[in-house]
């Protein structure tokens, strides 16, 4: 494991060289010239390119690490995760994605979550579009964090010379580099090629596990618990299973307030190639997540105790080494590793695009630039990537010097604070005219307030550090989701009703037009 493998770097070297590639031929071919072309596409992607660009942008590092780490250790009771994300992703694509992109369209041609929330409400204050800035900066950095952080880790496990935290930053350097040249459509197509990779590698690396297996047998003692093969993490139907349960489902609700996937329900081109991209994206989701278990459950039979618990997120990798360790297999095995590379850079690039036309459409061009040209906001864009990915890699940094969490607790945290801040607001903004301006900053605000306070007071254990309060062993995104609701249709009506215009808005947007 810690020797250097030629044929791995090689695989390495050409993958990279072929993402920046997409990034330089859009930069240079593309007939981009405005802010929307930058950021959304031209509002142009087919079926397939936005289908799994928002499933590659979704699942991230932790779909081939964190995962499969959690299952092989803790076993089937973390299956509840990938359950939940099942579920959501499939309610997404099916009640919200089609609406989003009508209601974007009649919403005076929205291109960011933001925008769209104000246009909604023919609204021109700016309360909720500093709330939602306030969300973009702290999910991301948390999110993008993760990614760079686990870009690191590999890039030192094929090159043990490099040092993680020097690996980090060339990682970085590659992603923003294609982000910032190609724009939305350099983020798509490499997510489109990173999204066939992933399902590529989940596909491979269980059978080929398998046939090992039958013909070579475990190379480590397998020491199963009592409860490993359980649905309920106690073995029982107690409160511990119970809140492992609401945890894993939890996890769906994210769908319906993650930015960077649903910018891509708002860029498919027309109602045709939506009910395709429904298709394509939930059977792909299904495929991974279902495959991310059976890896986790084969590598428990094949590797058995030889993998300890601190190590549990490299047991995909683990598996493909031991299997393509020899000579130009390692070509093989460096291919198969570059998926995970690739889920990390295809949730990456897309968070910090989404982030960055937040702070182009939302901030600059609103408060500090109201008359700032097409080609102003794409540079102020570019700076935004980044700037942002800068504080990222200072995040990811600290969490590898000083030990302070993992891959998937950077991912809970953020997917907690998107889903819990913007679920409520979009669900209600798409399927309630009752909802006013005042009810969805409140529930912005208090899904984000609570979700955080939560982490603090009740999961920090989790998190890897002294809980101030208790651990409930509730994921956070459950109240999170839940106050953020009831706050925003409480004030709602508690308030005065939208106006006329912006009812006849939302009544409008069945009568959208391909």
């Amino acid at each position: 494991m810690d020797g250097i493998n030629v044929f791995e770097i090689i695989a390495f070297a050409l993958y990279f060289v072929f993402v920046i590639g997409i990034g330089v031929y859009f930069f240079i071919k593309s007939k981009d010239k405005n802010e929307k072309d930058y950021f959304l596409g031209g509002k142009n992607m087919n079926g397939w390119v936005s289908a799994l660009s928002a499933g590659a942008s979704d699942m991230s590092a932790w779909v081939l690490m964190g995962l499969p780490g959690a299952i092989f250790i803790a076993g089937l009771s973390q299956i509840w995760i990938s359950v939940g994300l099942a579920i959501g992703t499939v309610l997404a694509w099916i009640f919200v994605a089609p609406k989003l992109r009508r209601f974007a369209i009649k919403a005076n041609d929205s291109i960011t979550v933001p925008e769209f929330l104000s246009n909604r409400f023919l609204s021109k204050s700016s309360t909720l579009r500093i709330a939602c800035a306030v969300v973009f900066v702290v999910g991301y950095l948390l999110y993008s964090a993760s990614s760079i952080y686990a870009c690191g880790r590999l890039f030192n496990l094929i090159i043990p010379s490099v040092d993680k935290s020097v690996a980090m930053i060339i990682a970085t350097v590659i992603i923003v580099l294609y982000t910032m040249l190609g724009g939305f459509k350099a983020v798509s197509w490499t997510d489109f090629f990173q999204g066939m990779l992933m399902l590529g590698a989940l596909m491979i690396v269980p059978i080929i596990t398998h046939i090992v297996l039958n013909v070579k047998g475990a190379v480590g003692t397998v020491e199963t618990g009592a409860n490993y093969y359980s649905l309920l993490s106690s073995g029982s139907f107690n409160w511990s299973a119970i809140a492992n349960i609401l945890t894993g489902l939890g996890w769906g609700l994210g769908y319906f307030g993650m930015p960077h996937i649903l910018v891509r329900y708002m860029a498919i081109k027309n109602d045709k190639e939506m009910r395709k991209s429904q298709i394509i994206g939930s059977t792909w989701t299904f495929i991974i997540l279902t495959m991310a278990t059976v890896v986790a459950l084969i590598a428990h039979e094949y590797l058995g105790n030889g993998l300890n618990a601190a190590d549990k997120e490299m047991v995909f990798v683990t598996v493909v080494r031991k299997i393509f360790s020899f000579g130009a297999l390692g070509l093989i095995g460096g291919i198969l590793i570059s998926a995970i590379v690739a889920a990390s850079m295809s949730t990456a690039d897309s968070q910090l695009l989404a982030s960055s036309s937040a702070f182009a459409s939302d901030i600059y061009k609103t408060t500090i630039n109201k008359n700032a040209t097409d080609k102003q906001m794409m540079w102020v864009g570019r700076v935004g990537v980044v700037s942002i990915s800068v504080i990222a890699l200072g995040i990811a940094l600290c969490v590898h010097f000083f030990n302070l969490t993992d891959i998937m607790g950077l991912v809970s945290a953020a997917w907690s604070i998107f889903g819990s801040a913007f679920g409520p607001a979009i669900i209600l903004a798409l399927f309630w005219k009752r909802l006013n301006y005042k009810g969805a900053c409140t529930g912005i605000i208090v899904g984000f307030a609570v979700s955080i306070l939560w982490m603090i007071f009740f999961n920090f254990e989790y998190y890897g550090f002294t809980s101030v309060a208790i651990n409930t062993e509730l994921y956070e995104i459950v109240p999170g989701f839940i106050l953020g609701l009831v706050s925003a249709i409480c004030v709602s009506l508690l308030t005065e009703k939208p106006s006329k215009e912006v009812e006849e808005l939302f009544d409008s947007v069945e009568k959208v037009q391909d």
